[in-house]
C-alpha cells in the first residue's frame, strides 16, 4: 500500500510523563541554541491523559528542573502531603500502625504532592505545544519501521476503519508513516513496540527478568468529616496472603476526594487468585472502610506496573532511538513512585538527542552515550539505592522483606553490600490448579465492593467493535488445551475488566475474548502462564477515557 509520510527530527511514542518531558526539554534546548528541532508526539488515547493511571504521590524535584515556574503557571500540583501512616494488616479486621521510626526512608513523603498524573500530563502537553511540539492524540503507533542498516526509521500509525474480518470498511483511512532521525518510545509499562525492540536488539541480555505488579485505583467522593486533605496511607499484608504480595494505598486529595488502590505483584502462585476481587476485599478492611463508608465511587481503573528496578533495566538505547520511562522500567518501587523517574529519563534523553543532532550524528548511530548520561544523573543513584527492594519482598515476603528494606535504606542508605536478584519470570510462578484450594470471594455489596462490569463502566472504556481483535493468541488451542486443564484458565481472573471468559457452547467449553472491555492494563500479556497472549494496539482512540486518574 502506498502510504503518506511525514519527516521529523524526533518522533515520540506516548504522551505520558516521560514522553512529554522529552518533548519539552528538546524544545527548550532548541530555543536556547537557536537550532530548530522538529518534534512530534503520538498518543493512542483519545486525548492526552486518557490512558494515564497512577496513584499518585509525586516528587516535584524533576518539575523544578523542567519548569522552574510551575508553581505560578497552573500546574495541577497543589495538594501537599501533610503526613504519612503505614499499617500492617494482619487479618480482615486487625492492623498495626507502624511507628515512624521503623518506616524505611523511601516511604517518607515530606515535600511531595498528591496528584492526578493524567492531569499533570495534560498540563505538560499544553507547555509542549506552546514550545512548538506537535501532538497527535487518537493515533496509535502500530508498527516499527526500519532503515536498510537495521536502525529504527520511525513508526507506522495504525490504519483506521478496518473491519473484524480484516477488510477495509467505508470509513477506512490508511495509517501514515512517521519518519525521524531518532524515535523515542515512552509507551508505559509493557509497551508493545518496546517489547519488540528489547527482543530485536537483545536489550535485556545479562539482566534479571523484568517484574510487574497490577495496580488498581478508584476515586471516591466522601463525607467531609471523613476527609483529611494531604493525608497518605500505605498498607501491607492482608488480603494478600498465601504466596501473594503487594500493598495498598489511600490518598486524601482535594475536594473531599480520596484515591484508594491496591498493587498486587504479578509473581503470585495461586491460579485461583482474582486480583480484582482482592481489591474489593481490601476496601472492606476497617482501616480503609472508615474513610470510604457513605461515599460515592467516581472512577475505576487498573494498569500494570514495571517494577523490576535497576536489576531488570534493559539497555535503553538502540540504533535510531531510545527506550525511556516505564517502557524500560525506571519506576522506583521502593518509593512506589515512577512519575519523577520517568520524567528524568526523558530529560536525559532529550539532552542526549540534542547533543547527537547538533553534532550531526546520523540517526542510525546507537546512542550508547545515553547510558553514561543516565549513570551521571540522580536517577541512576536513586534506582541503585532501591535495587534490593523488590527482590527482598519476593524472596522473604512482606514482613521479613520489609525488615530487610528498613535495614538497607535506614542503616546503609541503600548501599547494603549485597545485591539481591529475582531470576524467576512472573508468569512462570503460577502453580497447577491442584496445588491450591479455590478462593470463595464474597459477593459485592454495592457499597464498598463492586463487580467487574460496573467498574469497567466507570472507566468510560470504548472500542469500535467491528475491528480486528487486539488481543492475539499465538495458538488458539492453548486456552482450553493447557491453561484450562492445568490452571483453570487464569485469564478469567487476572484480567481486571472481564475480557476473558470460559462459556459453555453445545456442551463444550469455549474461550471468549471480549476485547471491547479491555482497559489496556497489559496484564494478560505479562501473566499468561503459557505466554500465549500478545497485546497490540487497537484502533487509535480506543480504550479507557480516564478523566483525572
Amino acid at each position: 500500500m502506498e502510504r503518506e509520510s511525514m519527516e521529523f527530527d524526533v518522533v515520540i511514542v506516548g504522551a505520558g510523563p516521560a514522553g512529554l518531558a522529552t518533548a519539552c526539554r528538546l524544545m527548550q534546548i532548541s530555543q536556547d541554541s537557536g537550532k530548530e528541532i522538529t518534534v512530534c508526539v503520538v498518543e493512542k488515547g483519545s486525548e492526552v491523559g486518557a490512558h494515564i493511571l497512577s496513584g499518585a504521590v509525586f516528587e516535584p524535584r524533576v518539575l523544578d528542573e523542567l519548569f522552574s515556574d510551575w508553581r505560578d503557571n497552573g500546574a495541577p500540583v497543589t495538594t501537599a502531603v501533610t503526613h504519612d501512616e503505614i499499617y500492617l494488616l494482619s487479618s480482615e479486621t486487625d492492623s498495626k500502625l507502624m511507628p515512624n521510626a521503623f518506616v524505611p526512608k523511601t516511604m517518607h513523603n515530606e515535600g511531595n504532592y498528591i496528584v492526578s498524573v493524567g492531569n499533570l500530563c495534560r498540563w505538560l502537553a499544553t507547555r509542549a505545544e506552546a514550545l512548538g511540539v506537535e501532538i497527535f492524540p487518537g493515533f496509535a503507533a502500530s508498527e516499527l519501521l526500519f532503515n536498510e542498516d537495521n536502525s529504527v526509521k520511525g513508526i507506522l500509525i495504525g490504519d483506521m476503519g478496518v473491519g473484524a474480518d480484516g477488510q477495509p470498511k467505508d470509513s477506512f483511512m490508511p495509517g501514515m508513516e512517521l519518519h525521524a532521525k531518532y524515535t523515542v518510545f515512552s509507551e508505559g509499562c509493557r509497551g508493545h513496540l518496546g517489547k519488540q525492540l528489547i527482543a530485536k536488539y537483545h536489550l535485556d541480555n545479562g539482566k534479571t527478568p523484568q517484574h510487574y505488579g497490577l495496580g488498581f485505583k478508584e476515586i471516591w467522593k466522601v463525607p467531609a468529616e471523613q476527609h483529611e486533605q494531604g493525608k497518605v496511607v500505605h498498607t501491607g499484608g492482608w488480603p494478600l496472603t498465601d504466596g501473594a504480595s503487594g500493598g495498598g494505598f489511600l490518598y486524601h486529595m482535594e475536594d473531599n476526594q480520596i484515591a484508594v488502590g491496591l498493587i498486587i505483584d504479578l509473581n503470585y502462585k495461586n491460579p485461583h487468585l482474582s486480583p480484582f476481587d482482592e481489591f474489593q476485599r481490601y476496601k472492606t478492611h476497617p482501616v480503609i472502610a472508615k474513610y470510604l463508608a457513605g461515599g460515592e465511587r467516581l472512577t475505576y481503573g487498573a494498569r500494570a506496573i514495571t517494577k523490576g528496578g535497576l536489576n531488570s533495566l534493559p539497555k535503553m538505547s538502540f540504533p535510531g532511538g531510545l527506550l525511556i520511562g516505564c517502557d524500560a522500567g525506571t519506576l522506583n518501587f521502593a518509593k512506589i513512585k515512577g512519575t519523577h523517574t520517568a520524567m528524568k529519563s526523558g530529560i536525559v534523553a532529550a539532552e542526549t538527542l540534542a547533543k547527537a543532532m547538533m553534532a550531526e550524528v546520523e540517526g542510525g548511530k546507537d546512542l550508547d552515550c545515553y547510558q553514561t548520561h543516565l549513570e551521571e544523573s540522580w536517577l541512576y543513584e536513586e534506582l541503585y539505592k532501591s535495587r534490593n527492594f523488590g527482590p527482598a519482598m519476593h524472596k522473604f515476603g512482606t514482613f521479613l522483606g520489609g525488615a530487610f528494606n528498613y535495614i538497607d535504606q535506614n542503616w546503609f542508605g541503600g548501599k547494603f553490600p549485597i545485591t539481591l536478584r529475582d531470576e524467576h519470570p512472573d508468569y512462570a510462578q503460577m502453580a497447577p490448579v491442584s496445588a491450591y484450594s479455590k478462593i470463595d470471594y464474597p459477593k459485592p455489596d454495592g457499597k464498598l465492593s463492586f463487580d467487574k462490569l460496573s467498574s469497567v463502566y466507570l472507566s468510560s472504556t470504548y472500542h469500535e467493535e467491528d475491528q480486528p481483535c487486539h488481543l492475539r493468541l499465538k495458538d488458539n488451542s492453548i486456552p482450553l488445551g493447557i491453561n484450562l486443564t492445568q490452571f483453570n484458565e487464569p485469564a478469567q481472573r487476572y484480567c481486571p475488566a472481564g475480557v476473558y471468559e470460559i462459556v459453555e457452547e453445545a456442551g463444550k467449553p469455549k474461550f471468549v475474548i471480549n476485547a471491547q472491555n479491555c482497559i489496556h492494563c497489559k496484564t494478560c500479556d505479562i501473566k499468561d502462564p503459557s505466554q500465549n497472549i500478545t497485546w497490540v494496539t487497537p484502533e487509535g482512540g480506543g480504550g479507557p477515557n480516564y478523566p483525572n486518574m
